[in-house]
């Protein structure tokens, strides 16, 4: 039977209180202590009812939490766009998964301590911690649908809850609270549990695999290409790379060990070749289509990357293009709809400098070309993104007097949404495409067509993203994080 009153929580489990906190490394501590003794006492609580040990009363945990107060309108470094708050007053975020962050979050807690002088408090904050996300790490346990279990799951333990669950910080939408409390974070806890739980449905992988620096395709066959490289870094010491991981979690970290193929592919498979600073480089086969650019970087955005960048096929829209040659997108047509909801089309998304100067610099030392002759194999403008697969099969004059208007010089249906995302929640974004079809010219991608261009172009490409990104992992943190991408009240965390 079902608790007789629903609204008296357990006792929670005997955890210290609020407490103050000048070292980074000890307030992450604090808070792994917090986070793993209530996930452990729902987790407990969650295996006796499924078998039968129904809790006579209603169990709860609390997230835990971050909280800063300062009281000074002092002026912080301003060349800095993160690690410090902009006014005086009572900041806080919740928490969760201190053990996947804590390498941000002992960075983060050290700005602000450093940019401040003031002491964090650690405690747990009034949100609870919703039972799906909590029993998520044990194997053995499963939520069940509702019906299926011998009790009332609502009645007994919390779920996730959508007025915790949004992107209301990151979209600028966010409304003060009654005491005053300013977010410190771009996601509250909530947010990031439903996502990591997203991610490992979505590209089979544990979210724990994701690397920094980001690589965004939208055809299969760049993985090939990107296992071949994995390998090739395996075995070769010097180049930091420790470990190679395929969906399924599979991991293999020497150049010639059996990986197992997947007995059937994710919606969004992921390739993790790893660092053991986190700096190593992800590839994602997001596939077709804006939905899917905007599923995965929704959710791929709260491991906070320093980097994303999209290297997929377009259709070249000039004369002058080749089959082959390489778009860097400069600015972005967006016509895919699948994020005006959150960031108006009048919102500008503008180049990165950081991000141009290393995606151009690749091409450069990939094809050995420079200066003038660079213009040979790559095209500098406008990339327009849609959400119709089949455009050229509708009317024409609309639609291709606005690629002309705009000054368009390719078209896909990815780039812009994952710069989009890439403005909205902060995450340093760039594009280079690569022309497979001229569609306004009469060369549809056609079979046998695109074999040979793919054969010939595709490691060309990849290598010019991992190139990238490679040179964007030398870079400071605080250049590549760039002031453009913040509002005018902005969160301390990236």
């Amino acid at each position: 039977m079902p608790p007789a009153d629903p609204d008296i929580p357990l006792l929670p489990p005997d955890l210290p209180g609020p407490e103050a906190f000048t070292c980074a490394r000890a307030a992450v501590d604090r808070l792994c202590l917090l986070y793993e003794r209530g996930t452990r006492f729902l987790c407990d609580a969650f295996a006796g009812a499924i078998t039968g040990k129904i809790p006579p009363r209603r169990v709860r945990a609390l997230y835990p939490e971050i909280r800063l107060t300062t009281t000074t309108f002092a002026t912080i470094d301003s060349r800095l766009s993160f690690g410090h708050v902009s006014y005086p007053g009572t900041y806080a975020t919740t928490i969760t998964r201190p053990d996947l962050f804590r390498a941000y979050l002992e960075q983060q807690i050290g700005l602000l301590l450093d940019n401040h002088g003031v002491p964090v408090t650690i405690g747990l904050s009034e949100t609870p911690m919703p039972v799906h996300f909590a029993v998520a790490g044990e194997a053995a346990l499963d939520v069940p649908q509702v019906g299926a279990a011998a009790f009332t799951l609502r009645d007994v333990f919390d779920v996730p809850d959508l007025a915790t669950t949004n992107d209301d910080i990151v979209n600028g939408t966010w409304q003060p609270v009654p005491d005053g409390t300013r977010p410190l974070a771009p996601f509250t806890a909530q947010r990031v549990d439903y996502s990591l739980a997203r991610l490992a449905h979505y590209t089979a992988t544990d979210p724990g695999h994701f690397q920094n620096y980001v690589l965004f395709t939208n055809y299969q066959f760049y993985v090939a290409e990107f296992e071949t490289f994995a390998r090739q870094a395996l075995g070769t010491p010097e180049s930091g790379y420790t470990a190679f991981v395929v969906p399924g979690n599979a991991t293999i970290t020497g150049p010639d060990a059996d990986l197992p193929a997947p007995d059937r592919l994710p919606q969004m498979p992921a390739y993790h070749l790893k660092r053991a600073d986190g700096a190593g480089i992800t590839l994602v086969n997001i596939g077709v289509g804006p939905s899917n650019a905007k599923t995965a970087t929704d959710h791929i955005a709260v491991l906070r990357p320093h980097a994303w960048v999209m290297v997929g096929h377009c259709a070249g829209l000039r004369n002058s293009q080749s089959l082959g040659d390489f778009v860097l997108a400069h600015a972005y047509l967006r016509e895919d709809r699948v994020l005006d909801a959150d960031l108006p089309a009048w919102v500008p998304i503008p180049a990165l400098a950081e991000i141009q100067i290393a995606l151009q610099e690749a091409v450069a030392a990939e094809t050995q070309l420079d200066g003038f002759d660079l213009k040979r194999v790559m095209r500098t403008g406008t990339v327009a993104s849609v959400d119709n697969r089949n455009w050229e099969l509708r009317e024409h004059a609309g639609p291709v007097q606005r690629l002309s208007q705009s000054r368009a010089i390719a078209l896909d249906m990815e780039s812009a949404t994952v710069a989009a995302n890439g403005f909205r929640f902060r995450v340093p974004y760039g594009t280079l495409l690569c022309v497979s079809d001229k569609p306004l010219q009469g060369e549809l991608k056609l079979p046998g067509m695109a074999s040979d261009f793919y054969r010939s172009q595709v490691s060309r490409h990849l290598m010019i993203g991992i190139r990238a990104m490679e040179s964007l992992r030398r870079m400071p943190l605080e250049r590549i994080h760039s002031r453009k991408l913040r509002s005018f009240e902005e969160t301390a965390f990236l």
